[in-house]
């Protein structure tokens, strides 16, 4: 975990081009037609600059009880006052569990599926390939920062 934060905060800390536009904060999954026990408890933090594309980068407490840090772009499909559905893709790091994926490099998972916002909840639904899971549909709190862009 600690290694995990620690490479959060250098991305935190690392001169862009301004500051993030969002902070989200990762609440819990649920993985349908999971075919063994997952911890569906995933508190986690990201932000985002929104542009073209939407780009996030964050830290949360995996399905299997691990530390992972994540990055994604998405891209806004439609959207209105306050809501928006994107499709995304990205990457995670799964340290220890990565190799158990059908598809990963080491322990590189790639991520990919579609999201949506209402107000200030967030939900996300990410396809599998059915061993351990059919779906996970991850959700949580999110909010604009203030002085982003």
């Amino acid at each position: 975990m600690k290694r995990c934060l620690a490479a959060f905060a250098i991305v935190l800390s690392t001169p862009a081009h301004s500051a993030p536009d969002r902070i989200s904060f990762l609440l819990g999954s649920e993985h349908v037609n999971a075919t063994r026990d997952f911890v569906e408890f995933n508190p986690g933090v990201f932000v985002t600059w929104e542009r073209r594309f939407d780009w996030t980068v964050g830290a949360y407490r995996n399905s299997f009880g691990r530390s992972t840090i994540a990055g994604t772009v998405a891209f806004p499909l439609v959207s209105g006052e306050d809501w928006q559905i994107d499709l995304f893709a990205g990457a995670a790091w799964y340290p220890e569990d990565g190799r158990d994926f059908l598809i990963s490099v080491g322990d590189i998972v790639p991520l990919a599926g579609i999201q949506g916002r209402w107000r200030y909840v967030f939900a996300q639904a990410i396809p599998q390939d059915g061993e351990l899971a059919d779906l996970v549909l991850s959700f949580g709190l999110t909010f604009p920062i203030a002085g982003g862009q």
